[in-house]
């Protein structure tokens, strides 16, 4: 009889599982994106170069902002890679880019704080095209915010800002139900960014900026199915088994 070799079964197991240790990922820009403002409750603001987020009580008033994701396209490319539905989301982190607040309609100067990242079950808002020299009543605006908010809006964690004018600053998301659920299958994926504290004033580059690695960014990395824990785990153990087997006990058996 043949006896088990755990050489051979580690070769099995990368033959049959060959993207067992390769994670993939997708980067996404938004598909739409706007700020609203407490001063200006009935003005839109989607066509603006910038988005921004303010604490409440500063001297310009309160801003908030929405980012709006088509995540078809992640979907598409991990089942590419994998199989329909054959992979899991490993990570998802957003990565924001700041700017000057060059216009007065914004808080100056911007100042250090923690923003507040949450996933919108409602993905209806509507961008719109004011801006901040000529803002206009159609689209999102602080007036209609709350009417798109939901009790069943999952908080997806923080992002710390130090108050530059330049540079990514980034936030790895908590992986919640609604926005795996929204990759998983394809979907629209919204978030809303509110200030997590007293001081907070950021102002940070739109979907439309010129430079595409400047704009937000939304990174999805996935790993197959089954786990590639388990996987790599297994075959960390084979491995170790195969190199204690040197040449000369294997001539001696």
């Amino acid at each position: 009889m043949k006896r088990f070799s755990p050489c051979a079964a580690l070769l099995a197991v990368c033959t049959l599982f060959p993207f067992a240790a390769n994670a993939a990922s997708v980067t996404l820009i938004p598909t739409a994106g706007s700020f609203v403002s407490s001063a200006n409750t009935t003005a839109n603001y989607g066509g603006a170069g910038a988005i921004t987020v303010s604490a409440a009580g500063l001297p310009n008033g309160e801003f908030r902002s929405l980012l709006k994701f088509d995540l078809s396209t992640a979907m598409s490319s991990f089942d590419s890679t994998y199989g329909a539905g054959q992979w899991t989301v490993q990570s998802i982190s957003l990565q924001l880019t700041a700017t000057p607040p060059n216009n007065a309609v914004f808080n100056s100067p911007s100042a250090a704080g923690s923003l507040l990242i949450s996933w919108m079950q409602n993905d209806s808002w509507t961008e719109g095209t004011g801006t901040p020299g000529s803002p206009t009543t159609t689209g999102i605006t602080w007036s209609t915010l709350p009417s798109l908010l939901s009790g069943s809006d999952q908080t997806l964690g923080t992002l710390s800002y130090n108050g530059a004018t330049s540079g990514a600053f980034t936030s790895s998301l908590s992986l919640v139900s609604g926005l795996v659920g929204d990759t998983t299958a394809g979907q629209l994926a919204s978030m809303l960014l509110v200030a997590n504290d007293s001081t907070v004033s950021g102002v940070f580059n739109s979907r439309s900026f010129g430079t595409a690695s400047s704009r937000p960014m939304l990174t999805i990395t996935a790993v197959p199915e089954p786990g590639s824990a388990v996987l790599l785990f297994i075959g960390g153990l084979l491995t170790a088994r195969c190199l204690r087997r040197s040449p000369e006990s294997e001539r001696g058996r």
